[in-house]
């Protein structure tokens, strides 16, 4: 926009156009001035109707350029039914959110960061064992292995780095979160994440996009441009993202009529029943309510973060999503924040194939095993198989190539550019008023006491978008090529993998009926 006078304190499209033609009726407004706002206008017009004509059209044909033969046709049916509406390559037809944080307030960011990773004696409720202490160390860290944690706290991941992050960002002491509902809550998650036995959709899945989500938010700086409330809808939101999954995806929901799928009408099935599960959760028990010191406003702005960054999980809403976010940043204006935190929260769900190939690799093996389960229901119901669900047929390594060709890769690209328009210009502020020094603190100890030392900085003028996207991009590559070999070759790995976790899965059972079975002893 052209700063008119008098116009300086409208920030929205409408408004500055109704101030214009005050301006234009007083003669105090310029014909150069005047065309200059028409002209951009007009191309924020242009945007928001060829965004709404798509949406009402509804063709899905992001996939439509990739060349027949590039893929094979169950991998290119696989993209289409998973990250897309299409069923089988078949088409079928407010308020303003908050803006940047202002400058002026980046000393009180600066506050909040310096007690981020404060503990109080008011948090030693929940007993870290060493071998958990020894495995958070690296919780800042992209190789973090949270099969490692999961290992090391019992099958209880998802229970340890949920309170260690919340503890780390104060948001305990901050939004008055009672521990003692807080641990039980966290209890009632784990054993909502295990109803299913799911291979991959389980607890360990959640306590690694959640840990995923903290690195993103840490590294690149962008916890500065959130409020606290924000950054707890978000590490929330990033552990409660799968809750009750069933381990079926939602077009098998919807083929066999679930109950859940009659109830949300064929939308979003699964990321629908997530989040309204876990707030009748906290509704229904107060034992468990960890939002219940929150403010009305509070709870209402929360609980709309979390709804849409929940909901943005969905696959079928892949291209919808990252199309939307690619016009945004063509945009001269600020990126919504609720459109930003869902785009993070979809690339940690998806961020397997950018980290190390130790755990890409049995990340991988695990969601295959889930989708061989569903496959497995298919054949019982008469059904035709899913796509990548024959256990004899799938081609393991040419759906990983063009998974991460085309969604993994594109993705990152796309989230690591809205980063960095985001912070560019809290970055250059930064520097002009010399605020290089704002940096938290190191990791104190844990609850029995022991060092946890942070990894790495997080100062606000030292994030590096090269290093950033060199991180996840090596990753990727490297992968890529590992499944080019293997493609090439017919390794016997793969099937040996596929065993191994198929008897881990197994085992993973058997541990959990003893659970139970002590459990139903002990009451």
């Amino acid at each position: 926009w052209v700063v008119l006078q008098g116009c300086r304190g409208y920030t929205s499209l409408h408004q500055r156009l109704r101030c214009l033609v005050k301006q234009l009726e007083k003669g105090e407004a310029s014909v150069v001035d005047l065309k200059k706002n028409l002209e951009y206008a007009a191309s924020v017009l242009e945007f928001l109707y060829s965004e709404e004509s798509r949406r009402m059209v509804g063709l899905e044909d992001e996939l439509g350029d990739i060349p027949s033969d590039s893929v094979p046709s169950e991998v290119r049916n696989w993209l289409a039914s998973t990250f897309t509406r299409q069923r089988a390559l078949t088409a079928r037809c407010s308020e303003d959110k908050p803006r940047f944080r202002s400058i002026v307030h980046v000393v009180q960011a600066g506050i909040f960061v310096d007690r981020m990773y404060r503990r109080s004696s008011s948090m030693a409720a929940l007993s870290y064992p060493a071998s958990v202490v020894t495995e958070l160390k690296h919780v800042d860290m992209w190789s973090f292995n949270v099969f490692a944690l999961n290992e090391a706290s019992g099958d209880h991941s998802l229970k340890f780095v949920f309170y260690e992050l919340l503890t780390r960002y104060d948001l305990i002491n901050r939004f008055k979160v009672p521990v003692s509902a807080l641990i039980l809550f966290v209890d009632s998650l784990e054993m909502g994440y295990s109803k299913h036995r799911n291979p991959y959709h389980n607890l360990t899945h959640a306590a690694d996009v959640t840990q995923t989500i903290h690195y993103l938010l840490l590294k690149t700086g962008l916890l500065h441009w959130l409020t606290e409330l924000e950054i707890f809808a978000t590490i929330f939101a990033a552990a409660i993202h799968d809750y009750e999954h069933t381990g079926t995806t939602n077009n098998f929901h919807i083929q066999t009529r679930s109950d859940i799928s009659l109830l949300y009408n064929d939308h979003a099935v699964q990321e629908n029943h997530h989040v309204s599960a876990v707030y009748r959760l906290l509704q229904t028990n107060d034992d468990t309510n960890i939002l219940s010191n929150l403010s009305k406003d509070d709870w209402r702005e929360l609980r709309a973060l979390v709804v849409e960054m929940v909901l943005a999980t969905d696959m079928s809403c892949h291209f919808e999503q990252i199309k939307v976010m690619k016009g945004l940043l063509q945009q001269p204006e600020a990126i919504d924040k609720a459109k930003a935190l869902s785009l993070l929260l979809h690339t940690a769900d998806i961020s397997h194939p950018a980290k190390p190939w130790s755990l890409h690799h049995r990340w991988t093996f695990s969601l295959l095993e889930e989708f061989f389960r569903q496959g497995d229901k298919e054949v019982e119901l008469g059904l035709p198989f899913s796509p990548l669900c024959d256990r004899k047929s799938t081609m393991v390594a040419q759906s990983q190539i063009g998974f991460i060709d085309f969604i993994v890769e594109p993705t990152f690209t796309v989230m690591t550019e809205m980063i960095e328009k985001i912070m560019t210009p809290l970055l250059e502020e930064a520097c002009l008023l010399g605020l290089d020094d704002i940096r938290r603190s190191s990791v104190n100890s844990a609850s029995d006491g022991k060092s946890t030392k942070s990894e790495g900085s997080c100062s606000l003028t030292s994030v590096d978008f090269n290093s950033f996207k060199v991180t996840w991009s090596q990753e990727v590559r490297h992968n890529k090529e590992l499944w080019k070999s293997h493609a090439a070759t017919g390794t016997k790995e793969e099937k040996e993998m596929e065993r191994r976790v198929s008897e881990s899965s197994k085992n993973q059972e058997m541990k959990t009926e003893a659970h139970k079975e002590t459990q139903h002893g002990a009451a």
